[in-house]
């Protein structure tokens, strides 16, 4: 197997990594986010510039037409620079479910998301559910000229930046979900907002008798599972690649702070003990970047068993390597690695983070002792 980068995907990482250097900073990303929760509409507009944002939108709606190995890339570099804005759940996330399920509003939303003029949001947990991509209690009830949704929705990412919420509904009690493009400001939705651990937004969506046109509806009525089920593995790839670009990250700034920081007049990198602690640092990442790799290249496969036992095991291995080096990150950098000023804390916020999205590492390991036992109609070729 190929894990060569192209020559383009190469160029693609050293914009990113420039990009997040000369506007992502330490100092600068505090600046910009004061509040936590907060993003900045300056920086998503150069994202978009960049056409980052378009990675996965087709062609023919005005987008790059790239795949899961190109948004690896990005997000390699954004999970190093710790980027807030809500690049995962809109350009990642909701333009892969929008492009996976289309309808009469698919194209125009895809271009707006493309362009940054859109910003999308998944709201499909809800609580109880588990992780369990079939199970949607949120009703959607016909209507003279369209639906009204009612339900809760729970952790939507990126909803307090969005303007558009993809909300998964069943509209007969026999059929699978369908999922709706509903605005966030419509009435009859409303969002309780909060700050994730890592900074990033999140909201619980209420949904009390929401209107929307019967244009609303991407995709057929009661066929999204195997969209959501698309975009799910495809966004759970992404988010590996997010948190290797962490682990680099700390694995680089704890080296470099042994060769500076001394005791006993020499650097403390000299210590036996501390060089075996790095050594399982460097490990940890170098397996985990491997399974993340094989991830995004396994995320569209037809063949959903291999699919499925690819992105669980890929979930345990990224999240266990996660919990390792931020761990020895905070104490090999002694009491300044909790201090505010430094990296180190917010990366091992946002390796906590990622260990708890799209399932933790107790739940995919389950999975992956269980067999994957893939129902009929539960994912669909690329």
């Amino acid at each position: 197997m190929d894990f060569e980068f192209t020559e383009e995907q190469n160029l693609l990482a050293e914009a990113v990594r420039k990009f997040m250097a000369a506007r992502y900073g330490s100092e600068s990303r505090r600046a910009s986010h004061k509040a936590p929760g907060s993003w900045s509409r300056a920086i998503w507009q150069s994202l978009a510039e960049m056409g980052l944002l378009a990675i996965l939108v087709p062609t023919e709606h005005g987008g790059l037409g790239g795949g899961p190995v190109d948004v690896m890339v990005a997000m390699n570099e954004f999970g190093a620079g710790i980027l807030l804005e809500p690049y995962w759940s809109s350009a990642v996330l909701a333009t892969t479910l929008v492009r996976k399920l289309g309808g009469p509003r698919a194209g125009a939303l895809l271009e707006g998301l493309g362009t940054g003029s859109r910003i999308a949001a998944v709201a499909h947990a809800e609580l109880g559910t588990r992780y369990d991509l079939d199970r949607v209690r949120t009703i959607a009830r016909p209507t003279a000229d369209g639906w009204a949704l009612v339900g809760t929705k729970a952790l939507v990412l990126g909803a307090g930046a969005a303007d558009t919420l993809l909300v998964s509904a069943r509209a007969s009690d026999n059929g699978g979900p369908s999922v709706f493009a509903v605005p966030c400001r419509s009435p009859g939705v409303r969002l309780r907002e909060y700050p994730t651990i890592d900074g990033r937004g999140a909201a619980d969506v209420t949904l009390e008798d929401a209107r929307v046109g019967a244009d609303a509806l991407l995709g057929k009525e009661g066929a999204a599972t195997a969209s959501l089920r698309d975009a799910h593995d495809l966004g759970l790839a992404a988010l590996c690649a997010d948190a290797v670009g962490a682990m680099k990250a700390l694995v680089d700034t704890t080296a470099k702070y042994l060769q500076t920081r001394t005791q006993f007049g020499q650097p403390i990198g000299k210590f036996q003990a501390l060089q075996h602690r790095m050594a399982d640092m460097l490990i940890h990442f170098e397996q985990a970047k491997s399974m993340a790799y094989l991830a995004s290249m396994k995320c569209q496969s037809s063949d959903l068993g291999d699919r499925r036992k690819v992105l669980s095991g890929a979930k345990v291995v990224v999240g266990q390597a996660a919990r390792y080096i931020g761990q020895q990150a905070i104490q090999l950098h002694g009491g300044m690695g909790m201090a505010d000023e430094l990296d180190v804390g917010h990366y091992f916020r946002r390796l906590t983070a990622f260990e708890l999205t799209l399932g933790d590492t107790d739940y995919h390991l389950e999975q992956v002792a269980s067999g994957y036992v893939v129902a009929p109609g539960q994912g669909s070729a690329a």
